[in-house]
């Protein structure tokens, strides 16, 4: 019967030592290597997410412009069917600066669009020889588009990967 309790003792303490030895590394915290370890995984799943985040970016604002290209298409259709003719420019289509529809202000587009820039893209319309033109471009080329569009009161979207712009020549968008 003792072998057996000095055994029972000795195996207690060894237990103990051990479950010490584990409260201490716990304790400790995570070891230098350990941190390294876990700060390179996050800066390789960051280099890799950055990029695609950008394009993505750039992407949804090309769907932008060219969404916003659409609502200029409505806005010309809604000024012609008022005053018999086509805009000459954005602000005719925006809002009045006297408050009253008119001419020169037919309210048919919000104001940061008849401004001429919005979501990263700087539009224009002109008058065309039978119509108008549409033409927009990235503010900042590559890094909020990477494409320049063209359209024409056929409202044909057309597009140039590039930064010049886009003409009557360019492809449409399919």
């Amino acid at each position: 019967m003792g072998v057996i309790g000095l055994r029972q003792f000795s195996g207690s303490g060894a237990l103990e030592g051990l479950s010490r030895q584990r409260r201490n590394r716990r304790s400790r915290g995570f070891s230098l290597i350990e941190l390294l370890i876990v700060i390179a995984i996050i800066l390789i799943i960051v280099t890799i997410a950055v990029p695609r985040l950008g394009r993505m970016r750039s992407s949804a604002q090309e769907m932008a412009a060219i969404r916003h290209i659409q609502t200029i298409h409505t806005a010309q259709a809604g000024y012609f069917s008022q005053f018999g003719k086509y805009a000459e420019s954005l602000a005719q289509l925006g809002p009045s600066p006297s408050g009253r529809v008119g001419p020169d202000g037919a309210d048919l587009l919000p104001e940061d669009l008849a401004d001429g820039e919005k979501g990263g893209y700087k539009f224009q319309v002109t008058k065309g020889e039978i119509g108008y033109v549409v033409a927009a471009e990235p503010t900042e080329y590559g890094n909020t588009g990477s494409r320049t569009f063209f359209s024409d009161q056929t409202m044909l979207i057309r597009e140039n990967y590039g930064p010049e712009m886009a003409t009557i020549e360019s492809p449409p968008i399919q």
